[in-house]
C-alpha cells in the first residue's frame, strides 16, 4: 500500500476506488491511525483553526453563544481555540496575540474590553468579528441585538403593571450596556417617569451592590431592571437580605433570557437575545471573511423580545 494512496484517502480524494478506499481506512483502524493535523496545516500553510475570545467565563450567555458557533462550524473543517482575558483589556489582548502565534485563520471576540482602534489592529492581522458589542463606523464586524430597543420593552413591560418607580442597574462599561441605559431613560422619560440608574456590572456582584444601594434609600423602588440576568442573580439575593420577596414587594426584569432565566426556582421575567443565532451568525461573516475575501464591513443587528416570567407582577 503506497504512501501516495494512504494520502489521497486521507484527504477524501475521488480518485480512489471504493474497494482501495475501504482497505486503506481498514488498515488505518487496525493500526490505530491518526492523521497529523500539525503536519498537514504546515503542509497547506493552514490551520483551520478559529480563536473564541471570551469576556467572562462565568456568564452563561457566552456559553449559548458559542454552542451556536460550534453548530454552525461543525459542517466545516475548522476547529475552535478559546481564550478569555477574565473582562480585563489587557488580558484580553494577551489571549488574543496567543491565538494568533497559534496560526488562528480568523477570531471572534465575544463582548470584548479591547479598545476598539487596537480591534480594528487585530482585524489586519487576522479576518475579526465582534458578538455582542456594537461597532458602528467601523470597518469591523459585528453581531449585535438592539439592546436600546430592549431596554424599552422592559420599562414598558412594568409600567405596563403600574409600576411608576423602576430603577435600573446598569452595565457599567459592558458592552451593550450604554445602549441598554439609554433605552431605559428614554422610555422612562416618554412615560412621564424619573429615572434611577446605579453603577453596576455584568456579574451577581454588581447586581448585588447596585441594588443594596437602591434598596438603602427612599423612596425604594417597586420594579429593577438589572442590566443582565446574570446581575439579577445578585439583585434577589439582596433583596432577600432586605427582608423583602420578589415579585411582592419588588419585581425584577434581567437580560439575555439564559438558563438561568429558564430555571424553575427563577422564573426571571428576561428579553431574549438569539444567543445561538448570534454565534452562527458570526461564524458565517468570519467564513465570508476568510473563504471569500470580502472586505466591506457588515452590522448584524438582531431583534430582542421579552419573555414574561414570574418575577414580574403589579405593585402593592
Amino acid at each position: 500500500m503506497s504512501k501516495s494512496l494512504v494520502s489521497l484517502v486521507m484527504r477524501g480524494s475521488q480518485n480512489v476506488s471504493e474497494e482501495k478506499r475501504i482497505a486503506v481506512l481498514r488498515a488505518a483502524s487496525e493500526l490505530g491511525y491518526r492523521p497529523n493535523e500539525h503536519a498537514r496545516a504546515l503542509a497547506q500553510g493552514r490551520t483551520r483553526t478559529v480563536g473564541v475570545l471570551i469576556s467572562n467565563l462565568r456568564n452563561p450567555f457566552f456559553a449559548e453563544v458559542i454552542e451556536g458557533l460550534q453548530e454552525e462550524l461543525g459542517a466545516s473543517r475548522y476547529r475552535t481555540l478559546l481564550g478569555t482575558g477574565a473582562r480585563d483589556a489587557r488580558r484580553e489582548l494577551g489571549a488574543t496575540e496567543a491565538m494568533l502565534e497559534r496560526g488562528v485563520e480568523g477570531m471572534v471576540l465575544l463582548s470584548p474590553e479591547i479598545p476598539a482602534e487596537e480591534m480594528t489592529s487585530l482585524a489586519r492581522k487576522s479576518p475579526t468579528v465582534i458578538v455582542g458589542r456594537d461597532m458602528q463606523e467601523s470597518t469591523l464586524d459585528c453581531v449585535v441585538n438592539d439592546d436600546f430597543s430592549g431596554a424599552e420593552m422592559v420599562v414598558e413591560h412594568l409600567a405596563g403593571l403600574g409600576h411608576e418607580r423602576i430603577a435600573h442597574v446598569s452595565g457599567g462599561s459592558g458592552a451593550g450596556a450604554v445602549a441598554r441605559r439609554k433605552g431605559y431613560e428614554q422610555a422612562m422619560q416618554r412615560l412621564g417617569l424619573d429615572s434611577r440608574v446605579v453603577y453596576g456590572e455584568y456579574t451577581d456582584e454588581g447586581g448585588y451592590w447596585g441594588t443594596r444601594q437602591l434598596l438603602g434609600a427612599e423612596p425604594r423602588p417597586t420594579a429593577i431592571f438589572a442590566a443582565n440576568d446574570f446581575a439579577a442573580m445578585g439583585t434577589f439575593v439582596a433583596i432577600d437580605e432586605a427582608g423583602l420577596s420578589v415579585p411582592e414587594d419588588v419585581s425584577v426584569v434581567g437580560y439575555d433570557n439564559t438558563y438561568l432565566a429558564e430555571l424553575a426556582l427563577v422564573s426571571l421575567t428576561s428579553v431574549d437575545q438569539p444567543r445561538r443565532d448570534m454565534g452562527a451568525l458570526a461564524v458565517r461573516l468570519l467564513l465570508e471573511r476568510i473563504e471569500s475575501g470580502r472586505t466591506e464591513p457588515r452590522r448584524e443587528v438582531l431583534k430582542p423580545r421579552l419573555i414574561r416570567r414570574s418575577t414580574s407582577a403589579p405593585p402593592r
